[in-house]
């Protein structure tokens, strides 16, 4: 039987890198400090969020060997309504605790920017049904192409926080789901300090080592 040809690398668009090329003068080179090894191939990368800062400053200063892959809500990579209801009322209001109708006012000018820029990021869409096994197919996908998946599992029901307060265990799910295709990823957690503009990236782990030391997903998270 003929193998499987995977999927081509995602690659970024020329009008994506020129598009990242002008948000440079927004957001500036941060310092990474690899308290390991460097970011490798068909790994899990995780991060607190900080607003748009830590994402776009990964995806534009990011030193890894294959463009990234982050997850995404579902709502941020379903077309421009659909982004503008979330942003508004979720992304700026509940999270960020703007102002209801500037964030209304705003988003009329931000969404359409937004929509544009998660089409060149190629997001993985995350749901909170059963659709989220397409999260998990196109992860793995993603994986077995030697890119690495970006979450940002960070407990953000008071805001993005600029002290971590714990993760949410989901990406473990993903986790579990390669180790039962064969595959044993390193998890490298990482932590964006905004204000001094420092990324620090810990060493890498493998989800069978994590899974060893734990005795559940609840102390997995906690303890890493």
């Amino acid at each position: 039987m003929a193998k499987k040809k995977k999927a081509a690398t995602q690659e970024r668009k020329w009008w994506f890198r020129l598009l990242k090329k002008l948000m440079k003068g927004r957001y500036r080179r941060p310092t990474f400090v690899y308290f390991g090894e460097k970011l490798s191939s068909g790994g899990v990368i995780l991060s607190n969020h900080e607003g748009t800062d830590a994402p776009l400053s990964l995806e534009i200063y990011c030193d890894s060997p294959k463009p990234l892959r982050m997850w995404g809500a579902w709502e941020m990579n379903s077309g421009v309504v659909q982004m503008y209801k979330y942003q508004t009322r979720v992304y700026y209001h509940e999270k960020k605790h703007w102002n209801l109708f500037l964030a209304r006012v705003f988003c009329l000018l931000a969404s359409p920017l937004t929509n544009l820029f998660y089409k060149g990021l190629n997001l993985i869409s995350t749901y909170r049904d059963v659709r989220f096994m397409r999260t998990l197919h196109q992860s793995v996908e993603a994986l077995q192409n030697g890119e690495n998946i970006v979450i940002f599992p960070e407990d953000s029901t008071k805001g993005y926080l600029e002290q971590l307060e714990g993760f949410h265990h989901g990406f473990l799910t993903l986790c579990e789901y390669c180790e039962k295709k064969g595959m044993d990823v390193p998890i490298f957690v990482t932590y964006f300090r905004k204000k001094d503009l420092v990324y620090f990236v810990d060493r890498p782990i493998l989800y069978s080592e994590l899974k060893s030391s734990c005795n559940s997903k609840e102390e997995m998270a906690k303890n890493y």
